[in-house]
């Protein structure tokens, strides 16, 4: 299966053939504080998508119906994950914060567990949580917000909201299904 930048504007694929991404949903008040982030600090030629946590980059397009069941399930056994945002993040050309949340990735193990042999290269080994405030930029500049962002970093403890699926359009990404976390426990 063919993969495809998350990130990077394009023609993207024919509707049949455009991946499935799957992220996690930030609550409300960290959504809004990293996408003002990404709007300061992210080029804006390039910057065409909210502030997001993938889990998986390119699920094949044709497990789309199988991938909302399972997300719905997934969302509706699980109480929202408990996660930390833990430090800023060195993408070389691009600063993000890592994020610490053992059992959302727990809960990508199983999914990616159920999509066994579907899975890209990139989506078969656990992701290192993050999420991007700044990519494709001089080695300088990235240097220079992560120091800035270094000096007044303070950990933030969260919840996930849920878990989204989007369609690859080589741009901004089509919404396909929003579910929210709302079990008891686990």
């Amino acid at each position: 299966m063919e993969s495809f930048d998350a990130d990077e504007p394009g023609a993207g694929a024919p509707a049949g053939r455009s991946p499935l991404i799957v992220t996690a949903t930030l609550p409300p008040a960290e959504q809004a504080w990293l996408d003002r982030l990404r709007r300061a600090h992210f080029p804006p030629e390039r910057n065409f998508l909210a502030a997001h946590v993938t889990l998986f980059h390119a699920l094949p397009p044709f497990a789309e119906e199988e991938a909302r069941a399972l997300l719905a399930r997934v969302c509706a056994d699980h109480a929202p994950p408990e996660a930390r945002l833990s430090g800023v993040m060195d993408l070389g050309k691009g600063t993000a914060f890592a994020i610490e949340c053992a059992p959302l990735l727990a809960l990508r193990d199983d999914i990616a567990e159920h999509f066994h042999g579907l899975l890209t290269a990139q989506d078969s080994h656990r992701p290192r949580l993050h999420v991007t405030v700044q990519n494709k930029v001089e080695r300088a500049a990235a240097r220079s917000l992560q120091t800035a962002l270094e000096a007044g970093f303070h950990p933030r403890a969260f919840r996930f909201a849920g878990l989204a699926l989007h369609r690859y359009r080589g741009g901004p990404w089509e919404g396909v299904a929003q579910c929210s976390f709302r079990g008891r426990g686990r």
